[in-house]
């Protein structure tokens, strides 16, 4: 006979792990179906805001591997500014963060069973049945944030989902590292996206993406990686280097059916300006939680408050950030100069990454800025 739970959650990142860690804790009994072995390696820069500390009741202190406290950008590698943020921000691999919330969530009483992949689902009888590599595994509710590649929204009908599918490729060298409280940003040498190095306390995490155009292929982001790679004395060459798709936010879109919701990449909620995903992440799998918490309780609205709520929460957020993104990739030395060189954008981009500032607070005026600047080149 099939193992039952109040709620499945299929995949082990930062979403999966929260959703599971609230669920748990509000003495729900939860799985977390995870296909790889725990830890194991992700791509991303491993940067992470603060703010998401408010949403535990557990220390992250023993996966920070670096607290950054400037930001660095440069033009072509030139133009250089340095910028002080107003707090650090984390520093993390994402193979022991990712791990470590998945054992807060089982010390709250979730279930991990890694290794194991999902193989099909089925709604009946009022419960989610899920065929697997293993085992089959049944839940009354469902969370799918099995990230970007994942099947399940597919298999829950959600086949035309609104995205931008960006790409990025990344290597993390372990070496001795060089003033590891900046993190670097270069805005010249890749169009529609950024490289940057991310310093960890062991080495970096390199990587260049491009968030605008969804044509752009994998070995376009290689030179200009390469090339800026090189100032931190890594030859990519040498080194193993992983490419991946992002999910970004691309407006509004339902993100709940019959007992299962969608959360994290597979929710489609990566920053569109910055591609920050850990935290949009673990804010959706925070409501995802307390959505199916709420109709485990009774609530039938609960799952359609969820997609509500992200909207509200999360989506009005992005329509300023996807406004900002197509402004500044479409000329990035106009929204260099009048954004990034300017003392006050650059500390008021940091304090949006950190939580304290809403793009609806200041793209209006970045906007500004940027229109003005393209008329008067």
């Amino acid at each position: 006979m099939a193992s039952f739970y109040d709620c499945v959650v299929v995949g082990g990142g930062p979403a999966g792990a929260t959703a599971a860690y609230h669920l748990a804790k509000n003495g729900h009994s939860v799985l977390i179906l995870e296909k790889s072995k725990l830890p194991r390696y992700k791509p991303c820069g491993g940067g992470v805001c603060p703010k998401v500390a408010e949403w535990f009741d557990y220390d992250f202190e023993p996966v920070i591997s670096q607290k950054v406290t400037q930001v660095r950008y440069t033009y072509n590698m030139e133009d250089e500014v340095i910028s002080e943020l107003s707090e650090p921000i984390w520093m993390v691999r994402r193979d022991e963060f990712d791990h470590y919330m998945v054992q807060q969530a089982q010390k709250q009483g979730a279930v991990l069973q890694e290794a194991t992949k999902a193989t099909g689902i089925e709604f009946k009888d009022g419960c989610w049945h899920i065929s697997t590599s293993a085992e089959p595994v049944v839940g009354r509710y469902l969370i799918a944030a099995d990230g970007a590649k994942g099947p399940m929204a597919k298999w829950l009908g959600f086949k035309q989902r609104k995205t931008v599918m960006a790409g990025a490729i990344e290597t993390e060298p372990r070496l001795p590292v060089h003033d590891g409280h900046i993190v670097h940003f270069e805005f010249g040498l890749l169009k529609n996206g950024y490289v940057w190095n991310f310093p960890k306390a062991d080495g970096y995490s390199l990587g260049s993406g491009a968030f605008v155009s969804a044509k752009r292929k994998s070995r376009d982001l290689v030179q200009p990686l390469a090339d800026y790679s090189k100032q931190f004395g890594v030859e990519i060459d040498e080194e193993t280097k992983h490419g991946h798709p992002i999910f970004l936010w691309d407006g509004d879109q339902t993100l709940h059916t019959t007992q299962a919701v969608l959360a994290g990449e597979a929710a489609c909620v990566v920053d569109p300006f910055t591609a920050e995903g850990i935290r949009p992440s673990i804010f959706s799998g925070l409501k995802a939680s307390e959505a199916v918490h709420s109709a485990l309780s009774g609530n039938e609205q609960a799952l359609a408050n969820y997609t509500q709520t992200m909207i509200d929460e999360w989506g009005n957020e992005m329509r300023w950030a996807a406004r900002l993104a197509k402004a500044f990739y479409l000329a990035p030395n106009v929204g260099y100069r009048v954004g990034v060189k300017q003392p006050k954008g650059t500390q008021i981009m940091g304090d949006v990454f950190l939580g304290k500032l809403r793009y609806s607070d200041v793209v209006t005026r970045g906007l500004k800025r940027i229109s003005t600047g393209l008329f008067s080149a």
